[in-house]
């Protein structure tokens, strides 16, 4: 998802065959980017689920030490061996995340593509809660140390943290390539830090040793019923930001990832686990903020600066997924054209939507206020998170065994308990709706409506255009029995369907009565994997002397350029001169009907979406003094 901090020169293969001096610089790259996240979960997962335990009733050593397996074992199964041994090598190539693993399964099980469109259109959407709440959770739970240095500071948390959170999203139209290169260092300090806070508190209380016996966090929620689920839904927040893991997978491949979560990331985490837990057991009372009471008074203020950074480097990297998933929603045809700014000339996929960003900032701004802390959002972080998950699950289940050939018996052993653990975590989740899991179901059923909506519309405008459009092989006929005048120059005529006849070119000849000596049908299309290969990306077929046929083929993590296109014809010999060519556009004027195959509300927001959707002229990139765009009225 967060794609855009590694150089250039540094993209992986999924086999993770790197030099040394690339792979460290993989490995401190990926520190900074993929981390980020669940790198910041102990400033908040142990103060919540200790707090949830305490309120249970059961606050001593039997109730923290299960508290704290259920902790450790979640960072076990879930990160270490299904994201970090497994998703990791099921990569489309060489790219992860949600709708590189939903194209995946798609191409494993044909039969089952409207399912696997569902689950992955419920991902992403789900992705768009965490990316609204993620950095309220996390710079709110790096400020509230503020109130450690002096009490009187508690009222500045809010307004501070809304200072950071606006300033955070207004930079990101400057692009962060400057500051990207000391992502990965901070993390590094930060990771060193959470290692030396536990390690200092570790000989506290040793029973917390005692946490590896998995069977101390099962009696734990066996024995205390709702109030264990409920424990059991804040342990959670331990692994959230372990999706990134995968998504980012294709900008810095599986091994330096992997080495990076075994050598450092994960030995981190499990000793600051360790040392806050030992630390409340010796001292109940630290209980108000377990994390920053690691540490010695004098170090406060260095730890909050440096707790704040961290927090920046996580919130910036689910800012940029979020622009990543609607990139790839953009390229499949679940969002209408976005305005996408590359904000980096040597890195490729740094990039800026100006409307999402906008969207993120209201969103994470009217949750900070109606939160106003860490402990109330605590309870709206996890439903987003496992839900999440237990989709990843489902479609690597069908990835493994149909793609990887596994036996069935071989595929369910591996897989199904991990997803009955996930969706018990989901469960325990789903306790807390009423207390604020009600947001990220919101956000999530918002999104799935809109990209639902946006396809159905699709299909129906396109079912109606094609009713009006001809043939392309029967026009040429036409035209070769009956020639128009014609006029010198190219035409090129963009398409969505090749085969036929676009409606500009048809409405050139009705109204203009004209041909150009030269037409060309240019379709772009999207296929089912993040990018394509150089030598595939353009195909040109010489339909009859006036007519010829382009269709450029891009990845749905890749934004179309036609004058890169036009590029590629020169070395099919298609020599294609953009500044003097005319470029024909339909602009459809959609109308409601009451025929259409969507209902009331589906069809208003389909022509709404319609109409604010990015002007092609821009989104592919043509000079706009080469374009004569037709108006049609399209009843849907």
């Amino acid at each position: 998802m967060a794609q855009v901090y590694a150089p250039a020169s540094m993209t992986p293969d999924s086999s993770g065959a790197h030099g040394n001096a690339k792979l460290g610089g993989l490995i401190l790259g990926c520190i900074g980017v993929v981390y980020g996240d669940i790198g910041t979960s102990p400033l908040y997962a142990i103060k919540q689920a200790a707090t949830a335990v305490q309120s249970d009733g059961h606050g001593g050593a039997d109730g923290m030490l299960g508290m704290l397996s259920m902790i450790v074992w979640c960072l076990m199964l879930i990160v270490t061996i299904k994201y970090v041994l497994i998703l990791l090598r099921a990569d489309n190539r060489g790219e992860g995340g949600t709708f590189a693993l939903m194209a995946l399964a798609q191409s494993a099980a044909p039969a089952s593509t409207r399912l696997f469109l569902a689950l992955g259109m419920a991902g992403a959407a789900f992705f768009y809660g965490d990316a609204v709440i993620t950095p309220a959770m996390s710079v709110l739970s790096a400020v509230e140390g503020l109130d450690l240095i002096d009490a009187r500071f508690k009222t500045w948390v809010l307004p501070i943290s809304m200072v950071i959170l606006v300033g955070l999203f207004w930079v990101q139209s400057h692009g962060t390539e400057r500051m990207a290169k000391y992502f990965g260092p901070i993390m590094v300090l930060w990771f060193a830090v959470l290692t030396v806070g536990g390690l200092a508190h570790l000989g506290d209380d040793i029973r917390v040793l005692q946490a590896f016996n998995p069977l101390l966090g099962v009696r734990y929620v066996l024995a205390h019923g709702i109030g264990g689920l409920e424990v059991m839904g804040l342990v959670f927040l331990a692994v959230t930001g372990a999706e990134a893991l995968y998504a980012d997978l294709g900008h810095f491949g599986r091994r330096p990832i992997q080495l990076a979560w075994m050598f450092l990331v994960f030995p981190a985490l499990l000793i600051n686990y360790f040392g806050q837990v030992a630390m409340l057991l010796a001292d109940p009372t630290t209980i108000d903020n377990p994390f920053y009471k690691l540490y010695p008074s004098w170090a406060l203020v260095p730890m909050l600066i440096l707790a704040t950074m961290a927090t920046i480097i996580a919130s910036q990297a689910v800012i940029t997924g979020a622009y990543s998933v609607t990139r790839s929603a953009v390229q499949l045809g679940l969002l209408p054209r976005l305005e996408i700014r590359h904000t980096s000339e040597s890195v490729a996929g740094q990039i800026y939507l100006p409307r999402v960003n906008s969207l993120l900032l209201i969103g994470v701004l009217v949750v900070t206020l109606a939160f106003r802390n860490s402990d109330s959002l605590g309870a709206a972080y996890g439903v987003s998170v496992t839900a999440t998950m237990v989709i990843s699950t489902i479609l690597a289940f069908f990835v493994i065994w149909r793609s990887w050939k596994w036996p069935l018996w071989k595929v369910a052993m591996v897989m199904v308990p991990l997803l009955l653990v996930e969706q018990a975590f989901f469960v325990a989740n789903m306790l807390k709706v009423f207390q604020g899991g009600w947001l990220p179901l919101m956000i999530a059923a918002v999104g799935c409506f809109i990209m639902m909506t946006w396809l159905m519309g699709s299909k129906a405008l396109t079912k109606v255009t094609r009713a009006n459009e001809a043939d392309l092989a029967w026009l040429i006929r036409k035209l070769e029995a009956k020639p128009p005048h014609k006029v010198p120059g190219t035409a090129v005529f963009l398409t969505s369907d090749p085969m036929h006849a676009p409606t500009s070119l048809m409405h050139n000849l009705k109204h203009n009565r004209v041909l150009h000596e030269r037409n060309i049908i240019l379709n772009i299309r999207t296929v089912e994997t993040p990018r394509v290969p150089r030598h595939e990306r353009v195909t040109v077929e010489k339909v009859s002397d006036h007519f010829t046929r382009v269709i450029a083929r891009y990845g749905f993590m890749e934004t179309p350029s036609v004058p890169k296109i036009l590029e590629h014809c020169r070395r099919k010999d298609l020599n294609i001169e953009i500044n003097q060519a005319s470029f024909f556009l339909s602009r459809r004027s959609l109308k409601p009907t009451e025929k259409s195959d969507l209902f009331g509300p589906q069809e208003r927001l389909f022509i709404g979406l319609a109409a604010t959707a990015a002007d092609a002229t821009e989104y592919f990139r043509i000079p706009s003094d080469r374009v004569v765009e037709v108006g049609t009225q399209v009843l849907v």
